[in-house]
């Protein structure tokens, strides 16, 4: 509130899939701390974007897209828990992976 310029707080820098990076970011979340995480649909990962960082952290998935635990598949909705877990809804498995 009271901002006459907008601030860059995850990204960027192009598309792309470098940690200062976003390929399709489809929803946010922002956590007490003001960290920012991401889910970062073409990439297949969710990112953690801590205030004042210039790259994010990887989350979860960015692996390639895939079906296994390890893998996300076009993340679209991201929340987070009280603990710092994030829980991210996927497009393309149809599951919500934690």
């Amino acid at each position: 509130v009271g901002e006459t310029q907008g601030i860059v707080v995850a990204g960027g820098n192009g598309i792309g899939n470098r940690l200062d990076q976003l390929n399709e970011p489809r929803k946010v979340f922002v956590d007490r701390d003001h960290s920012v995480y991401v889910s970062d649909g073409s990439n297949d990962r969710v990112m953690k974007w801590v205030k004042g960082a210039k790259e994010g952290i990887l989350m979860a998935g960015g692996r390639c897209k895939g079906n296994l635990l390890s893998q996300l598949n076009f993340p679209e909705g991201i929340i987070v828990d009280q603990l710092g877990t994030p829980y991210a809804a996927e497009r393309h498995n149809n599951r919500i992976m934690r």
